[in-house]
């Protein structure tokens, strides 16, 4: 009698590993300038459940179109003024993408060294 036990399953993040669209400069610009809106957004989020006034006319409806208003302006703002998290986020990233092309290069250097007398 075999008994068959469930295979485990790795936990996943819910990241993806696959770094190849990093390759390209212009991916990772685009990248950073979403990056800076999402930023700007939470920020401006944050900034308006401070209430720091009292609304006259408050509403769901009027939430709502607020949350999407702001979510114009931190695009407009990341795309116009940004703040500079994104380039820093795409420089990183650039660096880091030639470190490890630099890496990668070195260890196939050195194994197609060492196997060919």
């Amino acid at each position: 009698m075999s008994s068959s036990l469930p295979t485990p399953v790795a936990p996943t993040s819910g990241i993806s590993l696959d770094t190849s669209r990093l390759s390209s400069r212009g991916n990772l610009e685009k990248a950073g300038k979403q990056f800076e809106a999402v930023f700007t957004g939470m920020m401006l989020k944050s900034m308006r459940q401070a209430h720091l006034a009292s609304e006259l006319f408050e509403s769901k409806g009027l939430d709502t179109f607020r949350d999407m208003q702001d979510q114009k302006i931190a695009q407009s703002m990341a795309d116009s003024a940004p703040l500079g998290i994104g380039k820093a986020m795409v420089d990183f990233l650039a660096k880091s993408q030639a470190d490890a092309e630099k890496t990668a290069a070195a260890q196939k250097a050195a194994t197609s060294g060492a196997t060919t007398p």
